[in-house]
């Protein structure tokens, strides 16, 4: 007669042995997870800082683009990007610091607008009316290639409910009162605020 015991088997492993319950706990756990993360609504938090011409389109474009695949979104406007949120928009743009940035006139033969102007910042800055040049060319360039305004957007962004939340720091610091900003701001809050969505979202990106 055998004295051998026979080790334990664990009906919801298959049929696996004791010994294998961890690789199967494991399996289990990563589809109970997979699973948990394609059933819930992605969350995107964006902080939005600048306030010129070209910087104010990307989160404009992700956060409605995000908007439109259906998930939440919340755009943080702190100091030059709390502008953004201004009922009158007169955005610029500036060549200054920002050497990456061709020139092209939006003017004239196809071969003269292909020409990428590389102005040294010394010429940009000696110049008087360089920045209002540079803008009206550019605001020319994007209304000739379909691009949307900046203010219509925003207009998208709060039509898909993207929540606009104004920096109250931003707001004391510069001065500015509430009556200059479109009621379509969900709330002026700090820091805390940011820290408690961003916690909560799967994209979180800054601008």
């Amino acid at each position: 007669m055998s004295t051998e015991i026979e080790r334990p088997k664990f009906p919801e492993s298959g049929g696996r042995e004791a010994g294998d319950r961890d690789p199967w706990f494991a399996e289990r756990f990563a589809q109970e997870m997979r699973k948990w993360e394609s059933s819930r609504t992605p969350r995107l938090c964006l902080m939005v800082t600048r306030g010129s011409l070209d910087w104010a389109y990307p989160p404009f474009i992700i956060a409605s683009t995000a908007a439109a695949l259906g998930w939440q979104a919340s755009m943080f406007f702190t100091f030059y990007g709390l502008g953004l949120l201004k009922k009158d928009l007169d955005l610029k743009i500036s060549g200054l610091g920002n050497p990456a940035m061709p020139m092209k006139v939006p003017y004239g033969p196809q071969w003269l607008r292909a020409i990428e102007w590389q102005m040294p910042n010394l010429i940009m800055a000696g110049i008087p009316g360089f920045e209002g040049m540079a803008s009206g060319m550019m605001k020319k360039t994007l209304r000739e290639h379909g691009v949307a305004p900046v203010a219509e957007l925003r207009a998208l962004c709060i039509e898909a409910e993207v929540k606009l939340i104004g920096c109250q720091m931003t707001r004391d610091l510069f001065g500015w009162s509430e009556d200059l900003f479109i009621p379509e701001v969900a709330e002026w809050a700090g820091a805390a605020t940011y820290l408690s969505i961003a916690r909560e979202s799967t994209v979180n990106l800054y601008t």
